[in-house]
């Protein structure tokens, strides 16, 4: 008898974690992290950048109600007819995420206590689907792909035997498919900035999960997955921090998702929790934890916010990592207006202080050369960048200060400082 309540209680478990929300853009970093020690150094620097810059640096912060235009090209990948899901729920996907993205989601006041509301954010961001390939062809924005059943899409979607991304410096690349086998019960990872112009940079989703119809499946039918792993995308972290699985200790060194207005937890939320819980705070308070966040995990009717702490470490993140995806001619989709001022503005150097390399955001201004002075006025370096975010190696300088200045078309155009550690 015995034997056969513990086999029951096994059996709920694991129905139990299967309808849990699996994001798995942690662990997929953290792999990336442990395989390659300069990309973890590169990885630590990103993300302190992007937490860390001051809003005077950030060219989107000084000009407020800019809102930045996202081309998406959605890659579906499929085994059979149902996987092929419909342009109609590509439709419904693209919707949610530029309401949930302007704080226009219907449910906002509903889902969101009203304490919570005044620390909720419009993060000025919105996404189309793009209209030229790499190539300069029109397109609808989506492409479709039939695979045999031997297609693992998890680890082959952004391969040959999958469907190559499409510059991911330029477009957000988002593959749809069935994540099964291995990777069963996941509803989809994308990659953080650190990651940004690999080939495999983007946003990966079950097919299940969706958009707000045909395919997409309670409680997930709301395109939340979608909405959380782009925050994931533009550099957030879950509330819980960057540990593996579900659970951190509190005050320990990946506890933090390195945002100072969302409550420390220590446990992802699900469901459709109570308001105020403080089951899983680090600080029990009045308000409890902010459950209702999309970077938690909650059912997808009941998170409906993201944070103004969050926004700056988007706008951080779209004036470094993936400056290009301001302006990408190719796509023909709308693009920011500036002056000569503001795309000045917008040239930014990162991260600073610096150990072995530093990066040049410069989404309206090619740089085609840089000096660099140390104190006392010499020039120890020149170097003349060719990436479109641009790399600059000072692993062979002293540690100190020094001098950049930064010329397009062979006019200077800008200057700026850098601390060499």
């Amino acid at each position: 008898m015995k034997i056969r309540i513990l086999l029951l209680l096994m059996v709920l478990s694991v129905g139990s974690v299967f309808g849990q929300r699996t994001c798995l853009t942690t662990e997929k970093m953290n792999e990336l992290i442990q395989a390659d020690a300069k990309f973890a150094e590169h990885h630590r620097a990103v993300m302190n950048h992007i937490q860390t810059a001051k809003p005077e640096n950030n060219f989107l912060a000084r000009n407020p109600n800019t809102v930045v235009t996202i081309p998406v090209v959605f890659h579906v990948l499929y085994k059979n007819a149902t996987q092929n899901i419909s342009d109609a729920q590509i439709q419904s996907q693209l919707d949610v995420l530029n309401k949930d993205y302007r704080k226009l989601n219907t449910d906002f006041s509903t889902v969101v206590p009203a304490y919570f509301q005044t620390y909720a954010a419009d993060m000025e961001i919105l996404f189309c689907k793009a209209t030229k390939t790499p190539a300069g062809a029109s397109t609808t924005g989506i492409v479709r792909i039939s695979k045999g059943s031997s297609f693992v899409f998890g680890d082959e979607y952004y391969t040959s035997t999958g469907d190559p991304a499409w510059n991911p410096n330029k477009y957000l690349n988002v593959w749809i498919g069935i994540l099964d086998g291995e990777y069963d019960g996941t509803l989809g990872w994308a990659y953080l900035p650190s990651a940004a112009g690999q080939a495999f940079d983007g946003f990966v989703c079950d097919y299940r999960y969706f958009g707000t119809m045909g395919t997409a499946t309670a409680p997930y039918n709301k395109g939340r997955t979608c909405t959380h792993e782009i925050g994931h995308y533009f550099g957030l972290n879950h509330p819980w921090g960057t540990v593996n699985g579900i659970s951190s200790t509190c005050g320990a060194s990946n506890n933090s998702d390195g945002v100072a207005d969302t409550p420390a937890t220590n446990h992802a939320y699900y469901g459709c929790p109570s308001y105020p819980s403080n089951t899983y705070t680090c600080t029990s308070s009045t308000h409890g934890a902010m459950f209702m966040n999309y970077m938690d995990y909650t059912d997808d009717a009941c998170m409906a916010m993201f944070s103004l702490g969050q926004k700056t470490i988007v706008q951080n993140t779209l004036n470094s990592s993936r400056s290009n995806l301001l302006t990408s001619a190719a796509t023909n989709c709308s693009t920011l207006s500036v002056d000569d001022v503001q795309k000045l503005q917008a040239i930014n150097v990162y991260p600073n202080p610096i150990k072995t390399e530093f990066f040049i955001s410069s989404p309206f201004v090619t740089i085609d050369e840089v000096e660099i002075f140390n104190i006392n006025g010499a020039l120890v370096k020149t170097v003349k960048p060719t990436a479109d975010n641009y790399k600059v190696d000072v692993a062979d300088l002293a540690t100190g200060t020094y001098y950049l200045r930064m010329y397009s078309q062979n006019e200077f155009i800008k200057s700026d400082k850098i601390i060499k550690q």
